[in-house]
Parts: C-alpha cells; sequence; structure tokens
C-alpha cells in the first residue's frame, strides 16, 4: 500500500499493510531544509519542496501545505509581521470592534494576498506525488478566522454583547473557507484540513461550538465533500473532550486529538471516526526519543484492536524540534 491508500484505509476502518503516521510537520520541514521561515511561507514552490525532501527522507504518508494562520485574514486585508525564524503575527486587524463583516468582500484565492502562492504549492506536491502519498491543504475554520477579523479579545467581547453581529461574522468567515477549500481542491489537494484553534473548549464553552460553529462546520465539510474531498479532516487542539461527540454530525471522518484526551477516552466519544494523535508536540522540542517511541508503542496498542487511527502529533510539531524524536515517531509505526 501507499501512503494516501493507508490514510484512506484508517478513515473506512479497513486493514491496511501498516498503521498510517502523518507527523503534522509545517515549518519543520523549512528548518529542516535550512530554509528562513519568513521564506517557507511566503513561496508557495518553496514549501512544496521543503516538504517534498521531507517526506522523501522519512517516508511518512501525507505531506501538508500549511503556511500560517494569518493567511486568509491578510488576503481580507490584516497587516502581518514576517520574522525569520518564526511565523508571522498580525500588527492590525480588518475590522475595528463592533464594525460588521458583512461589509467585507470575499478574497479571491487566486489574486489575493498569499492565497495563491498555497495553491501553487498544493499543485507542484500534487504534480510531484500524484495519489501516492496524502496530499492535504490548509484552512482556518469559521470561529479562527472570525476572531481574526477584530482580534480575540475584540471577538469575543462581540460574541457577548453582539451575538447577532458576531453571527454575521462566522457566516462571512464559513463563506471565506468554503470558497478557499473548494480553490485548493481544484489545485490538487485530496483534502483541506480545517484547523480551527479558536472553537477549542479552552478558548469558548462547549455549548457555544454546539450552537453557532456545528451548523458552520456543517455548511462548510459539506461544500467540501461536493468539491472532491477524500475526506473531512477536522483539527482542534487543546482539551476537546467536551466537543469532540460533535465531530459526527459536522461531517468530519478525520478527528486530531490532543494529548489532554487519551485514546480509550477519544474512541470512547468516537467510536466509529477516525482518530489521529495524540502525541504531546512539545515533547519532539527535547524530549528523547525514546520518550516519543514510548508514547508512540502506547497509542498505536490502544487502537490494534479498533484500527481507524493514524500515528500523530496533537498539533504541530514545532519548527525546533529535534529530527531524532520524528525519526523516532515514523519508527515506531514499524514496531521498532
Amino acid at each position: 500500500m501507499n501512503g494516501l491508500e493507508r490514510m484512506l484505509a484508517a478513515v473506512r476502518f479497513t486493514p491496511g499493510d501498516r498503521p498510517p503516521v502523518a507527523p503534522q510537520l509545517f515549518g519543520h520541514a523549512a528548518r529542516w531544509c535550512g530554509i528562513p521561515l519568513r521564506d517557507y511561507v511566503q513561496d508557495g514552490a518553496l514549501m512544496a519542496d521543503c516538504q517534498l525532501r521531507i517526506q522523501a527522507h522519512y517516508g511518512h504518508d501525507a505531506v501538508f501545505a500549511f503556511m500560517d494562520f494569518g493567511l486568509e485574514s491578510e488576503a481580507i486585508g490584516s497587516r502581518l509581521r514576517f520574522y525569520e525564524a518564526q511565523y508571522p503575527e498580525i500588527t492590525d486587524y480588518v475590522l475595528p470592534p463592533g464594525a460588521d463583516a458583512g461589509q467585507l468582500r470575499l478574497p479571491d484565492p487566486t489574486a489575493d494576498g498569499r492565497l495563491p502562492e498555497l495553491l501553487r504549492g498544493i499543485a507542484r506536491l500534487r504534480s510531484a506525488l500524484g495519489d501516492t502519498t496524502l496530499v492535504a491543504g490548509s484552512l482556518l475554520g469559521p470561529m479562527s478566522l472570525a476572531t481574526q477579523l477584530y482580534g480575540m479579545e475584540a471577538a469575543l467581547f462581540l460574541a457577548a454583547d453582539d451575538p447577532g453581529r458576531f453571527e454575521i461574522a462566522l457566516d462571512y468567515a464559513t463563506a471565506c473557507a468554503i470558497r478557499y477549500g473548494q480553490a485548493q481542491i481544484a489545485a490538487g489537494a485530496h483534502l483541506p484540513v480545517v484547523f480551527d484553534p479558536a472553537a477549542s473548549p479552552a478558548v469558548v464553552p462547549p455549548a457555544f461550538f454546539r450552537e453557532l460553529l456545528l451548523p458552520r462546520l456543517q455548511r462548510l465539510f459539506a461544500a467540501l465533500r461536493q468539491a472532491g474531498a477524500v475526506a473531512n479532516w477536522l483539527n482542534i487542539a487543546g482539551p476537546t473532550a467536551p466537543i469532540l461527540p460533535w465531530y459526527p454530525a459536522a461531517g468530519a471522518d478525520i478527528a486530531t486529538f490532543d494529548y489532554y484526551v487519551s485514546p480509550e477516552q477519544a474512541a470512547g466519544l468516537l467510536p466509529q471516526t477516525c482518530l489521529l494523535g495524540n502525541l504531546k508536540s512539545l515533547d519532539f522540542l527535547d524530549a528523547h526519543p525514546q520518550r516519543i517511541a514510548a508514547a508512540a508503542h502506547l497509542a498505536l496498542a490502544a487502537f490494534r484492536e479498533r484500527g481507524g487511527f493514524i500515528l500523530s502529533s496533537g498539533c504541530e510539531i514545532p519548527p525546533e524540534s529535534a529530527p531524532a524524536n520524528i525519526a523516532a515517531l515514523i519508527a515506531a509505526r514499524d514496531g521498532e
């Protein structure tokens, strides 16, 4: 089996030749290749080349067209500051507090900001890998993009004080994600990963997720499936146990779960959903490789009878991580 086949076998709970492994290597690919992160996040061809080189080295089953979480917000009008060795940060948000997101136009994936660069990277990855390895694009989910229109604090105050206006922002963010997700699939992504860190229970209550975010995720995932995504992947880090049971209703086929949630708990909450995780990302910075290997073996053992599991970290492996720790994760899939 190849990488794409292993990933889809896990999604479908069918037997594979070995467990798939999909370490979330984003900025680490730049560092591993000796490329400044500032350049990696602005050049789609460079991003793709780094992903191809690191995948050829480790042999994992998915590559990621991911630049940074400010990509969509920048295309709408936010201003970012770029750094040589860390991800960019937003310095000026699109909207002042209380402004109406309905006044904003949807960004054009082929023309605005760095959106076309990510599409260029996706096309390069798919051209090089075909259907041998899963090519994953990336989208910012409705809650995270809505908060980036105002800034987190202003957005949360708006959600509490003027929920109707905040729902306009959520609808706008959902429309942006649908449009960009469709463009990524058209460019060659097998699927886009929907990252929505601001939807975590560490940020908003589970009831907020159920009432306001679930319907928008349903809309988004239905559109992605119709556009040809081979599966829907929802990635929310943190203590997600209270919201995991709603993932199937949202339309998620792959659910990332972080180290806050044990494999047994995740499997109990999502018995028929493919799970991906849950090694602690910060451990890849300075833990001994034996510790990574032990955690990986425990996760694999927890799902050996169940299936429906992709070995990975619970969120992004930090760019500065030790290559020996990533190698230990990869080796664990083969029982080493």
